[in-house]
């Protein structure tokens, strides 16, 4: 399911001191070009299909879904991610107070997730992902952006940078919560729940047989799923999209702008536990890997792999909600 548009922007290059319009960079895409390829010419699109898994701790209000205060929901995915050029010839103009003027590239996104066990509907995000050029004021590099929009009441603003790797890297993503405020490192503040451990009958979690193959490993690190995907292929070229919405991280490409919005449902009043967040999201981060290379049979490869990790605040805790899925072109 693409973005059907043939939306393009075309804006005025002025330059900065004569007003003679500014030569066009290169690609206003950068590295984010692979996502919608060069097809078709002048609006490029491409639609990626594969699967996934994903998992999310939710709040059970009134023991509706179980026994506990929570419940841990499991899906294997079956997902649609589609891609629209819309930079156009001039790319997306930024008028400048304190710099010159900027030229963004855009695409336009949409992503879809079913269940696989029986193909229900579990997301829908449209968006936009940006290339930003680097800026004197703020003195910032070169940049990408995602903007979405979440049905469930949350727009998320993240930024970060994009790169080439040869090979990628695919770290652990941990599943289990921690105290709120403290480090998301999967070591420190744990506090584990018997859902977490797949040989222990509980009325809490999803029943397992609409996740057949899932294993214990997978569950506690679901980036497993990406490294298993990869086995008996050989990358060659890697552009990573690093990704998030908490620009004040110790370390965050860009150090300002970004963030999450959330509906007063979420986000709520007063103080547990009587008052505060129904589930309120503060902060996700993500990493895209667009691979080149060769599959186990040999032919060449072009595959988009991706994590990401949403984190969700009620009852004290945060609570991961981790989503992986290895697609390819169609």
């Amino acid at each position: 399911m693409p973005i059907v548009t043939g939306f393009r922007f075309h804006q005025e290059h002025l330059g900065p001191a004569d007003n003679l319009a500014a030569p066009a960079p290169e690609d206003y895409l950068g590295l984010l070009r692979g996502l919608a390829g060069h097809d078709p010419a002048g609006n490029p699109q491409r639609t990626w299909k594969g699967t996934g898994f994903n998992m999310i701790w939710r709040p059970n209000f009134n023991n509706t879904s179980g026994s506990s205060r929570h419940f841990l929901q499991l899906n294997m995915t079956a997902e649609t991610l589609s891609f629209t050029d819309i930079s156009g010839d001039t790319g997306i103009a930024n008028r400048g107070l304190l710099q010159d003027d900027i030229f963004l590239g855009g695409l336009a996104y949409l992503q879809t997730i079913n269940d696989s066990f029986d193909n229900s509907g579990q997301h829908f995000e449209p968006g936009v992902f940006n290339n930003v050029p680097a800026t004197s004021n703020p003195l910032e590099p070169v940049t990408v952006v995602r903007m979405g929009s979440i049905p469930h009441g949350t727009t998320i603003n993240m930024q970060g940078e994009a790169f080439t790797v040869p090979t990628p890297i695919i770290g652990p993503s941990s599943i289990t919560p921690f105290r709120i405020g403290s480090v998301d490192d999967g070591a420190t503040d744990l506090v584990p729940f018997p859902e977490e451990d797949l040989s222990v009958a509980l009325d809490s979690r999803t029943d397992l047989a609409r996740v057949a193959g899932l294993t214990q490993t997978h569950l506690a690190n679901p980036n497993l799923f990406l490294t298993d995907a990869l086995a008996g292929q050989t990358i060659t070229n890697t552009v990573v999209i690093t990704l998030t919405s908490d620009s004040l991280a110790p370390g965050a490409v860009p150090d300002a702008g970004g963030g999450i919005d959330n509906i007063a449902f979420l986000v709520g009043k007063g103080t547990p536990p009587t008052g505060g967040p129904n589930a309120v999201a503060p902060k996700v981060t993500c990493v895209f890997w667009i691979e080149e290379g060769f599959d186990s049979s040999g032919q060449p490869l072009l595959q988009l792999q991706y994590t990401q990790r949403v984190i969700l605040d009620f009852g004290g805790l945060s609570w991961p909600h981790v989503t992986v899925a290895t697609l390819r072109p169609i």
